[in-house]
């Protein structure tokens, strides 16, 4: 299993090698350390809080499908991209989670993906409507201005959620119920500076469609 991993790990490097000189020195050398510590993480012990949360799992009835990682290994993993930051300090990943109920896994699985898009969105929407608030209370931005910008945030989750990209499945479990249904449970992460701008890109083309001028100065009153 170990070397089935780390072969789909250098597959994945090779892949992304023409974007690799695209990238600074630093960026390159945050990717290799994210490799590195990657590969530790396949050939080390799931931490403990890891191991006690995958036996609560357990005990509910969850288990992973062939082939992926072991429940101990999916949640450790997951553990470690929450606490993941970029060089700024912020959170690198915006994590999304669901449950789904369906007569066969690939049907449960793929409703389940959807819903926790829709996590990550509504997140997302949480994070921006935040940020108008606080320009109103440091008087950058008029509450009638800040009323617009969030009438288009509230009403951007579903194309939020349709511009995210490809994600990060961490973790992936599924159940037996009573009336032989499945019950699958996905989290799944993104990068956060990604979602936000993929975020500002569709509020911004709104605002300019409804010609609102506010969108020309987003960049500034978000901080981004």
């Amino acid at each position: 299993m170990k070397k089935l991993l780390l072969s789909v790990l250098v597959f994945g490097l090779f892949a992304v090698a023409p974007m690799e000189a695209q990238l600074t020195k630093d960026q390159q050398k945050q990717r290799k350390e994210q490799v590195s510590q990657q590969r530790k993480a396949l050939n080390s012990k799931a931490s403990k809080d890891a191991r006690k949360e995958a036996k609560k799992f357990k005990k509910e009835g969850w288990q992973t499908t062939p082939g992926t990682l072991t429940l101990e290994k999916q949640l450790d993993r997951s553990m470690m991209m929450q606490m993941d930051v970029d060089q700024s300090g912020y959170p690198l990943y915006i994590m999304g989670e669901a449950m789904s109920i369906g007569e066969t896994y690939d049907a449960a699985k793929m409703q389940a993906l959807e819903l926790a898009k829709q996590n990550l969105a509504g997140q997302i929407q949480t994070e921006i409507t935040a940020l108008v608030e606080n320009t109103v209370a440091n008087k950058q931005l008029a509450e009638e201005e800040a009323a617009s910008i969030a009438e288009t945030v509230l009403a951007s989750k579903n194309l939020i959620s349709q511009s995210i990209g490809r994600v990060i499945p961490v973790v992936e479990l599924y159940r037996d119920l009573p009336n032989k249904n499945k019950e699958v449970l996905v989290r799944i992460a993104y990068n956060h500076n990604m979602a936000m701008e993929a975020a500002k890109k569709i509020i911004r083309k709104d605002l300019e469609e409804k010609g609102n001028k506010l969108h020309d100065q987003l960049d500034e009153v978000l901080g981004w």
